[in-house]
């Protein structure tokens, strides 16, 4: 355990009221910020995606300028995490285990997305004759959906190489960094995952530059740039927590690390000068340097009284919202394209979208994604 670890247990464990962190399938203690934090980025994401599409993602009119930024974090955030929960745990656990207990994680909620988005896609009355394909092609992409595959891209859904949830293209990515980790990058040494980061971000910068944005990965038509945003934040969020002992202890607290993700994801679009595109320089900028500097600072704080709650709830809920709420929008994105809805209608929808998609999460977590992982668990320890 680590020493905020063991630092968060003595704090609960001493009385006062707190609301004790979530703990991990071996009883480690979650780190209370970072939950926090990933539920904040997850947030920022839904409401980038509801606001973008009120504007048809016209980049003036787009508030949260760089909130793809947020899927970054997430594997930065899910390197540093695996690091903690099971480095110490080989060669006592199998291969085949630890893949079983990443599938209890992150599946069932794949399939709920997915089937969400297989509903969505039948039934959305807004669509028209923009959504007609044959069943074929639907139910291939459903079968590989419902495997986190990547499938063809169908109708109206861009080139999305995930066409019925398109946020699923980002877990398949989690996926392959769980594969890597297990069967490569547990066993190498701190300095060689420290080198292998270093490499990874030159790429990644020069490819941010390239495009301009990070916005990409998602489609079939820059699919390979997928693996190359995985690769150095899931790589240094692994190394951040081998080295953690050796970095400076920074500490600022859940509400200031939130205003700087918010700070980070609203600032305002950059322009290209002489051919380099500044706004790409920033968001590597984020990706390389701050991103990291949040998470060492976000592992080292506490919660502060009171806040501990928010924490929890904002943790548990970041993941079904991030999975769950692409679906209603693709209905969102052809009501307002095709329904024509006055500014003033689409900003009063827009708000109700926010704790609409929410109760759904919620309800996706409780009645479904707890019990099954709960259950799945429970077979796996009997097995």
């Amino acid at each position: 355990m680590t020493d905020v670890a063991e630092r968060i247990a003595q704090r609960v464990t001493s009385g006062g009221g707190d609301i004790a962190p979530d703990r991990t399938a071996m009883g480690k203690p979650h780190f209370e910020v970072l939950d926090g934090l990933r539920g904040v980025a997850a947030m920022l994401v839904v409401l980038f995606h509801i606001q973008g599409i009120t504007v048809n993602w016209d980049g003036a009119k787009v508030f949260f300028h760089h909130a793809p930024l947020a899927v970054d974090f997430f594997f930065a955030l899910s390197g540093f995490v695996i690091g903690y929960a099971y480095d110490d745990r080989w060669p006592r656990m199998t291969v085949g285990r630890f893949f079983a207990l990443r599938l209890i994680r992150l599946h069932p909620m794949v399939i709920v997305g997915t089937l969400l988005g297989f509903a969505s896609y039948l039934l959305d009355p807004y669509a028209g004759a923009a959504q007609a394909v044959s069943w074929s092609a639907l139910l291939i992409a459903l079968a590989m959906g419902l495997l986190a595959l990547p499938s063809p891209s169908l109708p109206n859904r861009w080139t999305d190489t995930h066409p019925l949830n398109g946020p699923c293209w980002s877990l398949f990515q989690e996926y392959l960094g769980n594969i890597a980790y297990a069967l490569v990058l547990r066993r190498l040494p701190t300095r060689i995952l420290g080198l292998l980061a270093v490499l990874s971000a030159v790429v990644l910068a020069v490819c941010a530059v390239h495009f301009g944005t990070f916005d990409c990965g998602s489609g079939w038509d820059h699919l390979w740039m997928a693996p190359v945003r995985l690769s150095f934040p899931f790589l240094t969020g692994l190394w951040l927590y081998r080295v953690r002992d050796r970095l400076p202890r920074m500490s600022l607290g859940y509400l200031p690390l939130t205003l700087i993700l918010i700070a980070i994801v609203i600032f305002p679009t950059l322009p290209e000068i002489g051919g380099f595109k500044l706004n790409g320089a920033y968001e590597a900028l984020c990706v390389i340097l701050l991103f990291p500097a949040i998470i060492v600072a976000g592992a080292h704080s506490d919660a502060g009284r009171g806040l501990m709650g928010l924490c929890k709830a904002s943790g548990r809920i970041s993941y079904p919202i991030y999975i769950t709420h692409f679906p209603f929008l693709y209905v969102w994105m052809n009501y307002v394209a095709n329904a024509h809805p006055s500014p003033q209608r689409m900003l009063a929808i827009g708000a109700a979208l926010v704790p609409f998609l929410l109760l759904v999460a919620w309800g996706a977590l409780i009645v479904w994604d707890e019990p099954v992982r709960a259950r799945l668990r429970a077979s796996l320890r009997r097995g």
